[in-house]
């Protein structure tokens, strides 16, 4: 006990905390005039770099991909697939997609009956019709064929899964 009560009364503590205090923030001070010291605005050298002449630069302008126009509806085949296995939902979208002047696949049951949501999908290079479409439809997916293969889709260029 007697080593302790040393220990605390030979050293001071309270001296030694203002100390390492002042020179923790003498090094905030320093670091924040070098901080100020280099995000300062440079002065302009605008008339030094306008005396020296720039060299030519060629320029090679390269044409964007060529895009197709936006395919007439009736030349676009639509494969309707029921996702949320309410009996005749597949049949009735169809109809409704003749009507704006679509050109059905056909309209069947998906694999799977537990779609969260309707989406549209789309091979590549019919991605405007795709989401034509879905505007039309009110659908807000629009996405890439996944998991269908080209037998499965009957020619159709765009697929409507019906989800809940």
């Amino acid at each position: 006990m007697q080593h302790a009560e040393q220990l605390s009364t030979s050293f001071p503590w309270r001296t030694a905390t203002l100390v390492v205090g002042a020179v923790a923030a003498a090094e905030l001070v320093a670091l924040i005039g070098i901080g100020a010291v280099h995000l300062a605005p440079k002065p302009s050298h605008a008339s030094a770099v306008a005396a020296k002449p720039k060299p030519a630069v060629h320029v090679h302008k390269v044409a964007p991909p060529p895009s197709h126009p936006l395919r007439p509806r009736s030349s676009v085949r639509v494969l309707v697939l029921n996702g949320n296995g309410v009996q005749g939902a597949a049949s009735s979208e169809a109809t409704r997609l003749q009507v704006f002047g679509y050109h059905i696949g056909g309209a069947q049951n998906a694999q799977r009956h537990d779609y969260a949501q309707s989406m549209v999908m789309y091979v590549p290079g019919w991605v405007k019709e795709a989401r034509r479409l879905a505007h039309e439809s009110g659908v807000r997916l629009v996405a890439p064929i996944d998991g269908l293969k080209p037998a499965q889709l009957r020619g159709s260029k765009i697929v409507v899964i019906l989800g809940t």
